[in-house]
């Protein structure tokens, strides 16, 4: 089972390519934060993942106080958490900062925009990713502020590139379904740049994407996710990756600094956050698809959470969506691997399965 394509089914990826450019060196562009840019791209977006694909040329891409990374044809530079940028070529004197421009890039869609000095020429495809920010923080939580994958390594990648670079060209007079077409290019290209980018990882690194790659806590992390419901113990779990409980544990610390139960009661508690946020499901409804038989030991699990009951939660969330928990709540650095994260669900972890054990006798 491949847990990242899990993951990535109830994150609920929604892409779309929104910018095509052709510039002359030399050239420099400052990219807003994401949190700008989505009112544009996705307005009911609640995080927004910015990649570049260089299709010619050369350029060099950097977050505000990073350093700069080098770009060539093939490259896609990916800004995972939605950090301002800057993108040029050729030590430009001042650079266009597409703030001021939202609204008309986002208004002439993938028309060609032709800016710069004249010099050696830098053509890219610019897309987005939209993502529901609670559950992608499991993806994310481990990657920094800007990565690059080159995707003309190998036939697949080529295949890829060619037919985003035709669709764009074909944008301007593209029949019906086009823009879906492009939608799911720019999934694609996002997962493919993912993957190539976490299989050039050395061994040794921890975090949540890492420990995905590992062949037995990726096994029992795609377990969990592909039937979270499901009355997972640590004793199943270890039989089903093939390794004994301590060896299983020691893994799970190690990758993602937690247990595996304590993770598992956790990323119930985040899918039941977004099930009340998003569906009319009661919360004993809501309480019971993600494996609690009891809705009260559902209920102080997620305050403990979420510093908020279900139903007060799911009432603010409507009036005012926000991607953390409840108001007054310390956000985690990551939903899912950290200790401050877990230790809640950790204790709300030992005492329901007693609760069901009792009732199944």
């Amino acid at each position: 089972m491949d847990v990242l394509s899990e993951v990535l089914k109830v994150v609920t990826l929604e892409g779309a390519m929104f910018y095509n450019a052709e510039f002359s060196a030399p050239w420099g562009i400052r990219e807003p934060p994401a949190r700008e840019m989505a009112p544009y791209l996705s307005p009911t977006a609640g995080h927004v993942i910015i990649f570049h694909l260089v299709t010619d040329g050369r350029g060099m891409a950097m977050v505000e106080g990073g350093q700069w990374v080098p770009l060539v044809a093939g490259d896609i530079v990916v800004f995972p958490h939605g950090d301002q940028h800057f993108m040029e070529n050729g030590s430009p004197k001042e650079r266009t900062d597409n703030a001021r421009n939202l609204h008309l890039i986002q208004s002439q869609g993938l028309k060609l925009d032709r800016q710069g000095g004249g010099g050696e020429v830098t053509r890219l495809v610019c897309g987005y990713m939209a993502c529901e920010p609670r559950l992608s923080r499991v993806v994310l939580a481990g990657l920094p502020p800007v990565f690059k994958v080159n995707i003309r390594e190998d036939a697949s990648g080529r295949w890829l590139e060619q037919s985003i670079r035709f669709s764009v060209d074909e944008a301007g007079g593209a029949g019906p379904g086009g823009e879906a077409v492009r939608a799911k290019l720019s999934e694609v290209l996002f997962v493919e740049t993912l993957r190539r980018y976490v299989a050039q990882w050395p061994e040794g690194r921890a975090g949540w994407l890492a420990g995905a790659r590992d062949p037995e806590v990726g096994k029992a992390l795609a377990l969990m996710h592909s039937r979270p419901a499901h009355p997972w113990t640590l004793a199943e779990l270890a039989k089903e990756s093939g390794v004994s409980r301590s060896v299983l544990a020691e893994r799970f610390r190690h990758f993602l600094d937690a247990p595996p139960m304590t993770y598992l009661t956790a990323w119930r508690l985040q899918l039941g956050a977004r099930m009340l946020a998003s569906t009319s499901q009661s919360v004993a409804q809501v309480a019971a698809a993600v494996g609690y038989e009891s809705e009260p030991a559902f209920n102080r699990a997620f305050k403990r959470l979420f510093g908020a009951p279900p139903a007060r939660f799911r009432r603010q969330s409507r009036a005012a969506p926000s991607p953390g928990p409840a108001p007054g709540t310390p956000a985690p650095k990551s939903a899912l691997g950290t200790r401050a994260a877990t230790q809640a669900p950790k204790r709300a972890a030992k005492r329901a399965p007693r609760r069901g054990a009792k009732r199944r006798r």
